[in-house]
């Protein structure tokens, strides 16, 4: 595990090279206050203020140096100074402008590396200063609960199944003070058909199971989180193509989301009862495999016309949902890489909010930005609920037509979460096509911040 702590330090004074970090609106002004040395040094590097501009600047002695960034990022973003937390050599610096704030954050995780494959890059920690002390342990937890999500994401299947996600689970509730329960195989035929159903064809080896993490003070109020565990999709009998199963090892970035989420409310002892659920299936290829036109059976006791075998992770959280619903909880998040659809409204970096509960969607939405982890609110229209209509059953899982995919996947969750329950549905990508500072290719946590900001709020510490 990445050490975080290590990054992001109290100020006490100790040596520290200086970071210079100039908004282009400034640079002018900033650059006429310097030293004719530092002008000099600046001019032969042909800098122009513009952003990204950088260089390291000369200081009175052979040996001192300092590092300028021109950057237009808010003093509150994450991201400001994190291509300096990758790039500069090991070393302790502190900031010459304003406080660090949360880009002590974006300095930390351009430091994290995924090494399950690979041996990590021999460079030391580079250390940032800070004199907001009060503040590091959150920015580190942060830190951590972010590249959880990555790791989990971007482990292959072959070393990321059911049962793994499972361990993970059991990992935390031991670090916490949890309890964790699991049905497992053909135990879900009764109670989650649903999930068995699209489970069931895995190898016993990667047996689905419902994946339940209870902590906290039963008197206090309870929540649920609710993560999509599909640890790899090849899209059942209706197969993907090979580009479109290139990526379904992060088909569980729910559930690594719901985890990471899971892990910030425990280390913070937020005032809850927390109720992890994680329905965890590998949906796979084989004689026992469910079919396009099977009418599957659900916890809730409606019949799903199964219209699209690749339409599966709707099925395991409709199961999931029920089951947080029965112990009456106040608030319900789920989180799911549910639709290729919503990549396609928002692309990858914003993910759609689909919640009925307007104080939670102002609260959600306000706290996205706040934390520049921002969504955008798609609606529930419940003029799109017909869609969902079957000739046969109570419902189908994927309409016909392909009009609205995130809408109406949204739509068929909300039937299996309780009335007047505040609920909200992320459809997370979960991944990162191509890399910005402190956010390399690959796996990737969105909206969990914003999330956690909104629970830290609600259930605030006495």
């Amino acid at each position: 595990m990445t050490d975080f702590a290590s990054m992001l330090v109290p100020d006490r004074g100790q040596p520290a090279r200086t970071i210079h970090v100039v908004h282009p609106d400034a640079y002018e002004g900033w650059l006429a206050t310097r030293s004719q040395r530092v002008r000099t040094t600046i001019a032969a590097h042909r800098l122009a203020g513009k952003p990204g501009d950088r260089a390291i600047l000369p200081g009175e002695t052979a040996d001192d140096w300092s590092m300028l960034l021109v950057c237009n990022e808010a003093s509150t973003s994450p991201w400001r100074i994190a291509s300096l937390g990758a790039s500069l050599p090991e070393g302790t610096y502190r900031l010459a402008e304003g406080p660090v704030g949360a880009a002590g954050l974006g300095w930390m995780l351009a430091q994290h590396q995924f090494t399950l494959y690979v041996k990590p890059d021999a460079v030391g920690a580079r250390v940032l200063l800070t004199t907001d002390a009060a503040h590091i342990d959150e920015f580190v937890q942060l830190a951590q609960a972010t590249a959880m999500v990555r790791d989990l994401v971007n482990t292959g299947a072959s070393d990321m199944g059911p049962a793994d996600l499972e361990a993970a689970a059991e990992a935390l509730a031991k670090r916490h003070g949890g309890t964790v329960t699991t049905v497992r195989g053909d135990a879900l035929a009764t109670g989650y058909p649903m999930i068995h159903a699209v489970g069931q064809a895995a190898g016993k080896d990667r047996a689905p199971r419902l994946i339940e993490l209870e902590w906290g003070d039963p008197s206090h109020p309870r929540i649920a989180v609710v993560g999509k565990g599909v640890t790899f999709d090849t899209g059942g009998l209706d197969i993907k193509p090979s580009a479109g199963m290139r990526l379904m090892k992060k088909d569980m970035g729910g559930a690594a989301h719901a985890l990471a989420l899971a892990s910030l409310v425990m280390a913070a002892k937020l005032p809850v009862r927390l109720h992890l659920l994680i329905p965890a299936v590998e949906n796979s290829i084989a004689g026992n495999a469910f079919r396009p036109g099977d009418v599957l059976a659900t916890r809730k006791g409606l019949t799903v016309e199964n219209t699209n075998t690749d339409a599966e992770g709707r099925l395991v959280l409709g199961d999931a949902l029920t089951k947080a619903g029965e112990s009456s909880p106040e608030l319900i998040l789920d989180f799911a890489t549910l639709t290729g659809a919503a990549r396609v409204a928002l692309g990858p970096d914003l993910p759609p909010l689909f919640t009925d509960d307007e104080s939670l969607a102002d609260d959600l939405l306000a706290a996205g930005i706040a934390q520049s982890d921002p969504m955008w609110r798609l609606p529930l229209w419940d003029g799109y609920d017909d869609m969902l209509k079957s000739d046969i059953a109570d419902m189908v899982n994927a309409p016909d037509g392909g009009f609205a995919g995130a809408v109406t996947a949204a739509l068929f969750l909300r039937r299996f979460v309780p009335e007047n329950t505040a609920w909200a549905h992320l459809d997370v990508f979960a991944w990162r096509p191509s890399a910005k500072p402190g956010r390399p290719k690959g796996g990737e946590a969105y909206a969990l911040r914003a999330a956690f900001a909104v629970l830290k709020t609600r259930y605030p510490l006495s």
